[in-house]
């Protein structure tokens, strides 16, 4: 954490941020209460649904799907097809298109580090865990997007990786606070948000989310940092297993989100609307919005993770290809058992297919080229991939399909 060290503290109080939390005597708070349970329980109840040997395949899409998304309510549009791309060194030669090939790549490489744990627990709502994530995000970004505009006669400013900002900030009606206070908003941010139980962190998320986002600590990058923040705070409190999104459902929800998080920055407006400095009963209104959005997401990868659903969209588009003529014959029965299995030893092949060892290894060969398929090795057990080509026919709906 580098603040500027000229940059100004105009002494704000603490108290500013307040309520930082929903207090005991909201009025709802036993209806958000229930549905944090609700979360908790079906994110819980979904992960243990999946076969093991789909977790890890499974997450390396939802990381594309969620930097897709947030992005997107950025106004940056690179389709997870054009990330996959990125991800084998494949650019456009559009130097726009490239340079946010570069920025999903870098939004995937941070949540693959948070995915792994490299921000588990109380870390995420740290300063140091908070400027770490800006620092190794913005790191990866192509020059070009690391310079923001500001209002006035300054122009453009250069965004530093893990710096907090060293200028004063407006995001629509909203004056943030002084850049020499953000160390002590910071490190009061971490002590609430850093030792809550389980079932209260669950239900604080949304607050940590906004609170982060009414600090403004970075010049530019600051809302793909919230939503990276949360996504560690529910990966740790929920035990996701990085296998939904919540950056799904706010795209999907974009005006509404970006309407209710406004609205949490209205002061208090009278005395039964909390304690704090702030509108507590916004920041209800967030909160239950924002527990609808992760539930609503955990619902939707559920459904479409059904397996006898998942196995028959897998095995039709499987016979369809075969009759294009883009895969070989007895395709499908590799697939098939895989999908029943969950991992197919290599030299299970010819006897799946009934063929001599030469057509089974032709038929794993075009799974393997095409992205299906992956082993660790190439005498590791074969397990299904999910490749973001391919999510129209197998996950329809995770995103759009991709323009031509």
């Amino acid at each position: 954490m580098k603040p500027d060290m000229k940059a100004e503290d105009r002494g704000e109080q603490i108290s500013l941020m307040e309520p930082t939390r929903l207090g005991d005597g909201y009025r709802y708070r036993a209806r958000l209460t229930d549905l944090a349970f609700d979360l908790a329980q079906k994110s819980a109840g979904f992960k243990r649904s999946l076969p093991p040997t789909l977790l890890n395949s499974l997450a390396d899409l939802v990381r594309s799907m969620n930097c897709y998304y947030s992005n997107l309510i950025e106004g940056h549009n690179t389709h997870p097809i054009d990330i996959e791309r990125a991800l084998n060194n494949e650019y456009s030669n559009d130097t726009r298109k490239r340079d946010l090939q570069l920025e999903a790549k870098a939004h995937i490489a941070v949540q693959k580090w948070i995915d792994e744990g490299g921000l588990g627990g109380a870390a995420a709502t740290s300063a140091d865990g908070i400027c770490a994530i800006h620092r190794r995000f913005c790191e990866l970004l192509p020059e070009d997007l690391l310079w923001v505009e500001v209002p006035a006669t300054e122009g453009r400013l250069k965004v530093v990786p893990g710096n907090l900002r060293c200028r004063d900030v407006q995001v629509g009606r909203h004056v943030a606070i002084s850049p020499g206070a953000l160390p002590r908003f910071l490190e009061r941010f971490a002590l609430v948000y850093g030792n809550l139980g389980k079932s209260e962190a669950i239900l604080s998320a949304a607050a940590a989310h906004h609170r982060l986002l009414w600090m403004h600590p970075f010049l530019g990058g600051n809302g793909r940092v919230a939503r990276l923040m949360s996504h560690a705070q529910l990966l740790s409190l929920l035990a996701t297993g990085a296998v939904w999104s919540i950056a799904r459902g706010l795209a999907h929800n974009v005006s509404d989100y970006k309407r209710l998080l406004a609205n949490c920055d209205l002061p208090r407006r009278n005395d039964l609307d909390g304690r704090g400095s702030l509108t507590e009963d916004e920041l209800g209104a967030f909160t239950e919005f924002f527990l609808q959005v992760c539930l609503d997401q955990v619902n939707f990868m559920e459904g479409l993770m059904q397996p006898d659903r998942l196995r028959t969209r897998i095995l039709m588009w499987a016979e369809s290809e075969t009759r294009l003529g883009k895969l070989p014959a007895k395709t499908a029965l590799i697939l098939e058992a895989i999908l029943y299995r969950g991992e197919l030893p290599r030299g299970d092949a010819d006897t799946i297919v009934g063929t001599d060892a030469r057509q089974a290894r032709r038929i794993v060969s075009t799974l393997v080229d095409q992205g299906v398929v992956v082993s660790e090795s190439t005498r590791a057990p074969l397990r299904l991939a999910f490749p973001a080509t391919l999510a129209s026919h197998w996950l329809p709906g995770l995103f759009p399909e991709k323009a031509d």
